[in-house]
């Protein structure tokens, strides 16, 4: 088992999903790097480091592409691309991934949450969902999600999420924590 002091959370630090797990990562002591770019809001700047325009591009991935995997279309502005962009950053950071959200009936998650955890799945990472409505954690095991109560086991963990995280999915990250590391 790792101890929590050794393992660092990389999140995009948003209201919500990412706001609550660093807040809980801090409070197990563990390392948080939040990451953002110049001129968007956020709720949570625990090592905050922002990312050059450069750093960004390199993230970058045709709007035609997110669509098609996602299997619907988003906002083609710069800042819509920025944020995706940030997703690349923080999934590329973490190894293990983390997130909350809803499924979509075609196996994706909504909203750009969905985003990060189609890079989790492209990169063959370990990804979790705090599945919302359904009540329960859902891994990404074989090609499809299966029903599984998982546990921090990697030195490196990418948070994504909703912002309407609900008190069953914050539940749900405390037990998480207390599972992983009690």
């Amino acid at each position: 088992m790792l101890e929590p002091e050794k393992i660092t959370v990389y999140t995009g630090g948003h209201k919500g999903t990412e706001e609550y797990f660093g807040k809980s990562a801090e409070k197990w002591g563990m390392q948080e790097v939040t990451l953002n770019f110049e001129g968007h809001d956020i709720s949570r700047d625990r090592g905050l480091r922002i990312l050059s325009d450069e750093e960004l591009s390199r993230g970058g991935v045709s709007p035609d592409i997110i669509t098609k995997r996602m299997e619907r279309s988003f906002a083609k502005t710069v800042f819509m691309q920025k944020i995706f962009q940030v997703q690349f950053h923080i999934v590329n950071s973490g190894y293990q991934v983390f997130a909350a959200g809803w499924l979509l009936s075609n196996g994706t998650v909504k909203g750009g949450t969905g985003w990060g955890v189609e890079l989790a799945k492209l990169f063959n990472r370990p990804v979790h969902l705090f599945e919302q409505e359904r009540k329960e954690w859902v891994s990404w095991v074989n090609n499809e999600w299966v029903t599984e109560d998982p546990v921090i086991c990697h030195k490196t963990i990418a948070v994504t999420g909703t912002r309407y995280l609900s008190d069953e999915g914050r539940q749900a990250i405390d037990e998480l924590f207390e599972r992983s590391f009690n």
